[in-house]
């Protein structure tokens, strides 16, 4: 593959040119945060400070910055615009799965979950507004790409749901964001540039950023497959999830379009290559669908793809948007599709259909509104 033809792909996806957002310190790397403040008139090492306050107390709040001067706090200011405000937000399971509806600075909507579970909190979070890779069966892919966000509004969903778990808003207590996926509205690599710079942010050691693992990371992708092998030369130890969906091009030209770019075997090659770099085991995210591409003939035909890779399978029952022909397998379906993978020996389990009852699939609050 040509250099020329590699960076086709990247452009191809970009979204529309649009007015950009305000400028943010989660946007900056560490020395860009001590160029900016120093652009302002103030030290430098100010830069610490005002990281310390946001990642590692999680305020943006200047008048509570006690440390800071007085003067200083007023200009430093404008490093933490607000970015998101809240529209919606509704809960379910007891009130530890919280999906909020965030309209940004331009109007644009975007949503993010926050899922408690007994041993660790995760974040799903949205990298674009809206989605251009037009997958029939997501809300979001219907609803088409209205632009991508900046770093800072990424990493400001993480930030908001570590707020609501210090404060103890969360039920079972106070608590800390310990897994983010990058599998909110979007596809993550066509805003490459941007799901790098947070996912740096949300990994960075305090203060540079947020600390959290980078194994407690995944970034998704419908199979962008140049920017798969960018991604594995970063030297970001982040699960990839592959969005597969069908194991044949037949179907998954249909299910997933891209395909008609990259075909499922060059797809996975890509997948492997990064599981080899990495030495992070892929996952290959397949959501079931009725009578479309649950037969068993498929189950078998994925499990010889995938068997002896380093690979797990995430099987998801589909959540059926209002009005979709598109509807989650029958139950003995799902059960004979992960049978089969089995007997291939591959590492297969059924995602927890957490969220259901509040919309939980990507896209769908964002449409409702």
């Amino acid at each position: 593959m040509t250099a020329e033809k590699t960076e086709r792909p990247l452009l191809q996806f970009a979204a529309p040119r649009r007015a950009k957002p305000a400028r943010h310190l989660a946007d900056l790397t560490m020395p860009e945060r001590r160029a900016a403040i120093a652009e302002l008139g103030e030290k430098p090492f100010r830069a610490d400070q005002l990281s310390r306050h946001y990642f590692s107390h999680l305020t943006t709040d200047v008048a509570s910055m006690t440390d800071l001067p007085a003067a200083a706090r007023e200009k430093l200011s404008v490093l933490l615009p607000p970015l998101l405000t809240s529209v919606r937000e509704m809960s379910t399971d007891a009130g530890t799965t919280r999906k909020t509806l965030w309209r940004l600075f331009d109007g644009a909507l975007v949503e993010s979950v926050l899922m408690r579970y007994p041993d660790r909190v995760t974040m799903c979070v949205s990298s674009q507004a809206g989605c251009g890779m037009n997958c029939p069966f997501c809300a979001t892919g219907q609803a088409g790409l209205t632009r991508n966000m900046s770093t800072a509004e990424i990493v400001e969903q993480v930030v908001s749901g570590a707020r609501a778990l210090a404060a103890g808003e969360v039920p079972g207590g106070p608590g800390r964001v310990s897994n983010v996926v990058f599998m909110g509205m979007g596809e993550p690599l066509a805003n490459y540039k941007a799901v790098i710079g947070a996912v740096r942010r949300l990994t960075d050691p305090a203060p540079e950023g947020l600390g959290i693992s980078a194994r407690g990371v995944t970034v998704s992708t419908v199979g962008l497959v140049p920017a798969i092998g960018k991604l594995a030369d970063e030297g970001l130890p982040v699960t990839l999830a592959l969005s597969l969906h069908a194991p044949d091009d037949e179907l998954r030209d249909t299910l997933v379009p891209i395909n008609t770019r990259w075909k499922v075997r060059e797809v996975l090659d890509a997948a492997w290559a990064y599981a080899a770099k990495t030495k992070r085991r892929v996952s290959i995210e397949y959501a079931l669908i009725k009578d479309i591409n649950d037969q068993e003939w498929r189950a078998d035909l994925l499990g010889k793809l995938v068997k002896n890779k380093l690979v797990h399978v995430n099987l998801i029952p589909l959540n059926p948007t209002p009005g979709s022909k598109w509807t989650a397998s029958r139950p003995e379906d799902e059960r004979a599709f992960v049978r089969r993978l089995e007997l291939h020996g591959v590492p297969v389990t059924v995602r927890d259909t957490r969220g259901r009852e509040i919309d939980g699939a990507c896209g769908q609050l964002a449409a409702a509104e």
